[in-house]
């Protein structure tokens, strides 16, 4: 198996119980984060030597990267494995899914690469790539069948992690926050990279809201690779004990904010789930921004967006996500609760459209590839 960032970690983790209920002696390894490790997976290299995103910050990794999957397909071939799964991470696993099926051995891909969204000519590179492509989403194995690819719905398992009703008052407790303060949560994302070109204006946001708002609280869920160098950015934005820097934990906080400021990615789909209201913003090397926009399908970014085919949550990316602008809609998430009961609403039918027995489906699939 290869994960290679925070939210495949996480998916791999759910997929990794069932397939241990499933086969108590399975040996896993390959690349992974702590919730895998958690299952008794054995990563060969750390996880965050692959997590980084857009043109030009791969570009700067790439030799390294690149070592990593030469390394990684011999070792495989070498000793093959009964099956690989490659979780998310498309540039890097479809390849070497390619490589490892050419050499016979099975592969499923868990996550179908976004080809509704941009990169439509990935289709190929899948149908090459995978025996089985595990779907969280719908509507994307009947898109894959017409491509001439295997495929499953088996439901997002954040779906069955994130409670229909999450306890905001419990949550609250837990964190030592009032029932009445107005919290924000502020989730930058798990890069570096993503840091480098978002961090310091998520800062500077919640710096104005403070001035707006007093009162006002911040939850920060910092990965550990990235701690010091977020706490840094809050002491510059001068948030002093307003903010509240948090291990990890992004779904203490997201179950406890009022409303979350959050860079695009997966984490808006499970802030989604907590039925909280959002202003989604990325910013990147310019070239990458580019480059990712002139093969864009859809006019929406964020997950929830995509899914709901129409802006329920502001998008702010690359020169529009100043500081100015993300604490200004952030403010008018804050004084318009009927605004907030109306897309809690839509974000419940959501939940419901992608909660299934997500292991158990994706074992089932599994099973059948491998008696294939």
């Amino acid at each position: 198996m290869v994960a290679g960032e925070a939210s495949g970690d996480l998916l791999a983790g759910l997929l990794l119980e069932g397939l241990k209920a499933r086969w108590p002696d399975l040996h896993t390894q390959g690349i992974g984060g702590p919730a895998m490790l958690a299952h008794g997976f054995e990563s060969w290299w750390p996880q965050e030597k692959l997590a980084v995103r857009g043109y030009i910050e791969v570009l700067r990794h790439y030799p390294e990267i690149a070592g990593i999957r030469r390394q990684l397909k011999q070792r495989l071939i070498a000793q093959p494995p009964a099956l690989f799964v490659g979780i998310d991470a498309p540039d890097f696993n479809l390849g070497l899914e390619t490589d490892l099926r050419e050499k016979g051995i099975k592969t499923v891909h868990f996550i179908c690469p976004s080809i509704w969204a941009w990169r439509a000519n990935r289709v190929d590179k899948i149908r090459a790539a995978a025996d089985h492509v595990l779907c969280i989403f719908p509507f994307e194995p009947d898109l894959l069948a017409q491509h001439g690819i295997s495929a499953s719905y088996v439901g997002h398992p954040l779906a069955n992690v994130i409670p229909m009703e999450p306890d905001k008052a419990a949550a609250r407790s837990k964190l030592g926050l009032q029932d009445d303060d107005a919290v924000l949560a502020l989730l930058p994302g798990s890069r570096a990279s993503e840091i480098a070109y978002i961090g310091q204006r998520f800062f500077d946001a919640a710096a104005l809201l403070l001035k707006e708002r007093p009162g006002m609280r911040f939850l920060l869920p910092a990965v550990p690779a990235q701690r010091e160098r977020l706490m840094a950015m809050a002491r510059v934005s001068g948030l002093g004990q307003s903010i509240q820097v948090l291990a990890g934990q992004s779904h203490a906080a997201l179950a406890a904010c009022d409303v979350t400021l959050i860079a695009s990615g997966t984490a808006t789909l499970e802030a989604a789930l907590f039925k909280r209201p959002m202003v989604i913003a990325y910013n990147m090397h310019p070239l990458s921004w580019r480059m990712m926009r002139r093969k864009q399908l859809q006019p929406w970014v964020g997950l929830p967006n995509i899914l709901s085919h129409e802006f329920v949550v502001p998008e702010l990316l690359q020169d529009a996500a100043t500081p100015q602008a993300l604490a200004r809609s952030v403010l008018e998430w804050l004084d318009s609760p009927e605004r907030i009961a109306g897309l809690q609403q839509r974000f419940e039918a959501m939940h419901h459209s992608l909660k299934r027995d997500t292991a158990q489906l994706a074992t089932d699939a599994i099973e059948k590839v491998l008696e294939s």
